[in-house]
């Protein structure tokens, strides 16, 4: 069989299991390029004459290469879930990826925003136009839940409640976040002002829209918070980033004593260990402020 043909097929199930866009994207790109080594270099492109040694031997010239160990686990994620679907499929007879290992590397500090900057990108967009509030709520949503940039994309309202959102997630995932009271009344003014500007235009269905009514892409949203971030003289060893708004949401939740299983769960990660990276990002100081906290002696 082919491996361009099942590479299709896996691709098209992503699909079907509803991942995101820029996922499938990624899948395609890294798994592409395993596929163009293993024509050009070993002159394979049969999956029965695929050998484990052929996937070691092009992560092996990635990291000659000079590729960091996050680029290479990241390969490596993407030609585990390939191969798995090739396995599952009776394409292969064996799982071909079994045995490869994850390279290991120093503990991944992730920057966050400060609490200042937090507040001077959320009061970036502080106009009453349309466009003004839209930005802005979009902004204080990513800090408020923690939400991906493509499930903000999807948001309906249908999905926003009294307190809380619900938020479908990779793969058709749903779960539940609460909303605060601030986020609530900026919602409600913003839903109010983009009834009166949409009044006599068709439009989708989604929460978030162009000036014209339609869905919002990803990269128009990343402008928007590049922009913001530009303006609001940012630290440069920070990320300007709708995943650094993640990020820094997962690092507020623990310093206020939320535990780990829980942000977990309201990040809507697959297993606790992705969470754990966001408490490499903690200084000494904080960890030190928040264990006073839950001492158990003074807890007594």
């Amino acid at each position: 069989m082919l491996l361009s043909v099942i590479k299709e097929e896996f691709l098209f199930n992503c699909q079907c299991r509803k991942l995101s866009d820029a996922t499938i994207r990624n899948y395609s790109n890294q798994i592409g390029y395993l596929l163009n080594y293993l024509k050009a270099e070993k002159d394979v492109e049969e999956i029965e004459e695929a050998e484990p040694s052929h996937i070691k031997q092009f992560l092996l010239q990635m990291k000659r290469n000079g590729r960091s160990v996050n680029y290479f686990n990241d390969l490596l994620k993407a030609f585990k879930v390939f191969f798995r679907y090739a396995y599952e499929e009776g394409y292969a007879e064996t799982l071909l990826t079994a045995k490869i290992k994850n390279a290991k590397g120093d503990k991944t500090i992730i920057r966050t925003f400060s609490e200042q900057e937090t507040k001077r990108i959320i009061n970036h967009y502080h106009g009453h136009k349309y466009l003004d509030i839209r930005n802005k709520v979009m902004l204080m949503l990513l800090v408020d839940t923690g939400i991906r940039i493509g499930e903000l994309i999807r948001l309906t309202e249908e999905q926003i409640k009294h307190d809380y959102i619900i938020i479908k997630g990779k793969g058709g995932k749903e779960r539940v976040v609460p909303k605060s009271p601030l986020l609530s009344k900026w919602i409600i003014k913003y839903l109010a002002v983009r009834k009166a500007y949409f009044q006599y235009r068709a439009t989708d269905n989604n929460i978030f829209l162009s000036k014209n009514g339609k869905i919002l892409g990803d990269a128009i949203i990343d402008r928007i918070i590049k922009d913001a971030g530009r303006a609001c003289d940012i630290s440069r060893d920070v990320r300007v980033s709708a995943h650094t708004f993640r990020h820094t949401y997962a690092q507020y939740q623990l310093k206020s004593g939320l535990d780990i299983y829980t942000l977990s769960r309201l990040l809507g990660h697959e297993n606790i260990s992705i969470t754990q990276t966001y408490l490499n990002g903690l200084r000494d100081e904080e960890v030190l402020e928040q264990a006073q906290k839950t001492s158990p002696l003074m807890n007594l």
